[in-house]
């Protein structure tokens, strides 16, 4: 709680430099109000110009045109603080500077050579998402599937204790608890022995959970730990939060999916009745994404730099080498850029779906084009479902997330309701080729605000576990339907409302 108030009492001086504002302009500016009304209106003009002109989601547009053209002073500064990629340059330049080289391109013409030969419509969606990232494709050599944070934590702690150079934790949430504690005491243990032990955590993410203390504690025990982007003051990286999760052994295992590290993702404590949530190992050549992701973040926001002798991935065993389980690409999402990665991918793989489209996700605010997309491919006659929670965790964002309902079910896309609880998972499964594992939820905030991570998997054995347990979870779900839904002007009204602040949830 003191950390919450700490923090609150940073936005004050905002608060009350927009008072003093009010305070000149109706008293010792009052002689010149009808000029400086005239100014701002031609000032708040030009940014409408500005706003409509820039390649953006249209519903995050309309948000803020409605802003400022209803206050135009303090909608104008809101969005040259808050809205606008600009403000975000500084935390662009210190990422670009911080990312290691990538490997050789020349790697992945074995992957290409195969996808070509296999469907080239897929092969054009991993060429595209590698140039959008930087981040190129693997063979799968190994990939496993979890489908409770209960069934991946003990897995975790076995791999920890295995760990002989360097151990990455990045995690959105950590919280003191069971699970938190039993790695610690690992990674500790570990540290004393001389592996490097490094822990990235969000530092908005984790207001509540998480303190300077806990931070200073864990380094006592010789881990290294750094917040990522710390909010000391408000500014225009405030909403560019690391929500992404992965644990990095060795460059030889990754972990990563929906889990965070607090005891509720393991169902040792309950909050909003069962949570399911899911998660997968992934081991050989394609760990090296997600070492490389970790190595960027941590030279961004610490002091000492992860040794370039990391980066080098580890030779593979002759035997793993001739194992191949499909292809698999990770990458992380960035507001920074120009491209919403992991929103323009699943509007690619709807239009690519013949059969079946399913989807897991916690929170369904998505944009008019991943919507559209939705409503086009259910039209045309495939199968697409989406999983939700039966128990929210935020109940207003719930309801707007509810708003998405009547348009979606009246395409034809079937929506289920975890009833045993939450649903905190995140994937996708199209035609049982190819699908999405990661930490990006379908809403605004996950899609267009936050870096994430996501992994792209294709003809890999990980995608029939996948889909098996979606069929498993969905027995457990009640179906919502046009029939069960509220209606009448009242839901009308209600939801258009919602909708207007979609984008700031």
């Amino acid at each position: 709680m003191n950390k919450i108030l700490r923090r609150v009492f940073t936005i004050i001086p905002a608060i009350l430099l927009q008072a003093l504002w009010l305070y000149l302009l109706f008293s010792v500016l009052a002689p010149w109000a009808p000029a400086i009304s005239f100014l701002l209106s031609v000032m708040a003009f030009l940014l409408v110009l500005y706003i409509i002109t820039k390649r953006e989601e249209s519903t995050y547009k309309v948000v803020w045109l409605l802003l400022i053209l209803t206050f135009p002073l303090p909608g104008s500064l809101l969005y040259l603080i808050f809205g606008n990629k600009r403000t975000t340059k500084p935390l662009r330049k210190k990422l670009a500077g911080a990312r290691p080289l990538p490997p050789d391109a020349a790697d992945t013409a074995p992957v290409y050579e195969q996808l070509d030969g296999q469907d080239k419509r897929i092969a054009q969606t991993f060429r595209t998402v590698e140039k959008m990232t930087g981040f190129a494709p693997h063979p799968n050599r190994s990939a496993t599937y979890y489908p409770l944070g209960d069934d991946m934590f003990p897995v975790m702690l076995r791999e920890l204790e295995k760990a002989e150079k360097f151990i990455f934790v990045e995690y959105f949430i950590v919280e003191d608890g069971l699970m938190w504690g039993s790695m610690v005491d690992i990674m500790a243990r570990k540290a004393a022995q001389g592996v490097d032990v490094r822990v990235l955590y969000d530092d908005l993410g984790s207001i509540s959970t998480y303190s300077w203390k806990n931070a200073e504690k864990l380094r006592q025990k010789g881990i290294r730990i750094a917040p990522f982007n710390p909010l000391v003051f408000v500014k225009g990286t405030l909403n560019c939060r690391d929500h992404r999760k992965m644990l990095v052994i060795d460059g030889k295992v990754a972990f990563s999916g929906g889990v965070n590290l607090a005891d509720e993702y393991i169902n040792k404590v309950e909050r909003f009745g069962h949570w399911k949530d899911i998660g997968f190992r992934l081991t050989g050549e394609a760990v090296d994404n997600y070492t490389r992701m970790f190595a960027t973040f941590w030279n961004a926001f610490a002091f000492d730099p992860v040794p370039d002798e990391f980066l080098a991935p580890p030779a593979l065993p002759a035997a793993d080498r001739q194992a191949q389980d499909g292809c698999v690409l990770s990458y992380y999402d960035s507001p920074l850029g120009e491209d919403a990665v992991s929103n323009e991918l699943f509007i690619d793989l709807l239009s690519q779906a013949r059969e079946y489209a399913w989807f897991f996700t916690p929170y369904l605010m998505p944009g008019d084009a991943l919507t559209d997309a939705f409503v086009r491919a259910a039209r045309r006659g495939v199968d697409v479902r989406i999983i939700m929670p039966g128990v929210p965790d935020k109940k207003l964002v719930y309801r707007m997330g509810r708003s998405f309902y009547p348009v979606l079910l009246e395409a034809g896309v079937k929506i289920y309701e975890y009833t045993p609880g939450f649903v905190h998972a995140k994937a996708s499964i199209v035609d049982g080729v190819v699908g999405t594992v990661g930490t990006v939820n379908l809403d605004y905030r996950s899609l267009f605000l936050h870096f994430e991570n996501n992994s792209l998997f294709y003809n890999a054995s990980l995608l029939d576990s996948l889909k098996a347990d979606f069929l498993a979870t969905q027995e457990k779900c009640r179906e919502r339907t046009t029939d069960n839904i509220e209606k009448g002007f009242g839901r009308w009204l209600i939801d258009g409302v919602l909708r207007i602040f979609v984008p700031l949830c």
